[in-house]
């Protein structure tokens, strides 16, 4: 698949704005910051997009803003640097958007190319679901709640999705632990369900 490079740093990705988002053909957000990782490949069907996933990922764990997560999905992560970044060396992996604490949006894969970020999984008795779905990881933890922001990014960027590939349809939008039982707890209790479920009928 084909990957864009940007001049910009994460700091600098895409902001809440009034316009709506937009996906392009190559599967690229149109107002996000792209910082391309290495952690992808094709998938098997690319008529078959049709999962959306919601991860939360910190790095170090609990603290946000640190910069460590982009270097993680791009294996450039100094792993002297914290204690659990030795207990994570030479794991890859990658999403295919990163949403921060303040809302800006950095994306890593393609839409269309195959991030790995759901790992041993399954939905609906279909197993492997990165081969069929899109992933999105929001700064934060299990134990806080999510920022304004944060929502406000996440729905522009499902309706953004949901436009490109419309067989993602709201019933399929799950979070980590639903497709990875007993081995992920992500997005966490603290995940507002009932808001953001709300904010995308409304967007429908």
């Amino acid at each position: 698949m084909t990957s864009r490079s940007s001049d910009t740093t994460p700091s600098q990705g895409a902001q809440p704005s009034q316009k709506p988002w937009m996906i392009t053909a190559e599967g690229w957000l149109e107002t996000s910051n792209s910082v391309p990782s290495p952690n992808f490949d094709d998938r098997p069907d690319l008529s078959d997009i049709s999962l959306l996933v919601i991860h939360n990922i910190s790095l170090p764990p609990g603290q946000f803003g640190t910069g460590c997560v982009e270097q993680f999905f791009c294996n450039q992560l100094d792993h002297s640097a914290h204690p659990f970044f030795e207990e994570i060396e030479g794991v890859r992996v990658s999403s295919h958007f990163f949403i921060d604490r303040i809302g800006t949006v950095t994306q890593f894969v393609p839409t269309v190319a195959r991030a790995w970020h759901a790992g041993l999984s399954c939905f609906e008795g279909r197993a492997a679901c990165n081969d069929f779905s899109i992933g999105i990881e929001l700064e934060g933890t299990d134990e806080q709640p999510y920022t304004d922001e944060q929502y406000i990014s996440l729905l522009k960027l499902t309706d953004a999705l949901m436009t490109r590939h419309p067989q993602i349809t709201p019933v399929r939008i799950t979070g980590h632990s639903d497709i990875a039982p007993g081995r992920k707890t992500d997005p966490g209790p603290c995940f507002d369900w009932k808001r953001f479920r709300a904010g995308v009928k409304r967007q429908g």
